[in-house]
């Protein structure tokens, strides 16, 4: 059976929650009031929400939430750094469910989307029904090495000697500590100038076929800035994790919630290794290797997947 996206809706609410002193962010429902609560989780971290997110659920069945997470899209102060961790994320994601009165939700995430919903269910299984989780990242030094200091840099030469050029041959040593001295320069020229080719980096390394209208999105000021600033700042900190294996040491926390692995065979942001060894912890998530796709949601096989399982789980949890 083929499924295709729903046609495009407007929340049926918005509402801005303030989560701390220096922080509001911006919450949006939309489809039935009374359905089966689902909560989408954007990537990045730092990447906002984009309205086809909507339409990835039936909106007649679920009651879809969404919120643009600490200095990302709409939240605010945009693209800021401070009382910004996955553990402040984490508490903004209780705080929604306990304003809203949901007792347990699907929880689906993609990216650094399928990291905070890890790191959720680490904190939170009860309050979860059910995950999906697309493009699997543990956001563990592995990973980011293999991604922006060396690995991936051998598939895109042409892409990485446009994100390398701007970093001093002195500093190349450790790409991520150099972009983040750029990204936090008080120079504002400097600041976008770093963003754009972090952001423009994972843009075109995003799907399976270089998508240049992806890359030129991703270059876009307000979005280039709140990506590249935000995602560093987390990469900076090891995720704010306490080990370089955290999520896959707390499987044993979660792995009693129904589950579903969706990976882009040909994913070169998050490689399917990482899908591999969270399933491995936890062999009761259904993996789905994709053989045609790579990293980014709009991958078509990709999505059908995630439009089957969100269709299945319709029908409860088996």
């Amino acid at each position: 059976m083929t499924y295709e996206l729903f046609p495009a809706i407007e929340p049926y609410i918005t509402e801005r929650l303030k989560v701390s002193p220096l922080h509001e962010i911006h919450v949006e429902q939309a489809g039935s009031p009374n359905g089966q609560p689902v909560l989408f989780l954007h990537g990045g971290p730092g990447g906002g929400l984009q309205p086809h997110y909507r339409q990835l659920f039936d909106p007649k069945h679920y009651r879809i939430v969404l919120f643009d997470q600490r200095g990302s899209g709409q939240s605010t102060p945009h693209a800021e750094l401070r009382e910004n961790t996955t553990w402040d994320l984490v508490a903004d994601i209780e705080k929604i469910r306990e304003r809203l009165g949901i007792e347990k939700w699907i929880v689906f995430g993609g990216s650094w989307g399928s990291t905070l919903a890890l790191a959720y269910a680490s904190r939170h299984p009860e309050a979860i029904s059910a995950m999906v989780l697309r493009g699997i990242f543990l956001c563990r030094p592995k990973e980011i090495r293999w991604f922006y200091q060396e690995g991936a840099s051998y598939l895109y030469p042409d892409l990485w000697e446009k994100y390398l050029e701007i970093i001093p041959p002195q500093k190349r040593n450790d790409l991520v500590k150099a972009y983040h001295e750029l990204l936090t320069s008080e120079d504002e020229a400097i600041r976008l100038e770093a963003a754009k080719r972090w952001s423009q980096w994972e843009a075109g390394t995003s799907h399976l076929y270089f998508d240049q209208a992806a890359v030129d999105d991703f270059g876009e000021p307000n979005l280039a800035l709140a990506f590249a600033r935000i995602e560093c700042h987390y990469f900076t900190n090891n995720a704010f994790f306490l080990t370089d294996n955290y999520l896959l040491e707390q499987v044993p926390r979660f792995q009693h919630i129904p589950a579903w692995i969706v990976q882009g065979r040909y994913d070169v942001v998050c490689p399917p290794i990482s899908a591999w060894e969270l399933h491995r912890a936890w062999p009761a998530a259904k993996l789905t290797m994709v053989p045609d796709s790579g990293h980014s949601l709009s991958e078509p096989n990709t999505r059908q997947k995630l439009l089957s399982i969100m269709e299945e789980l319709k029908f409860g949890v088996k």
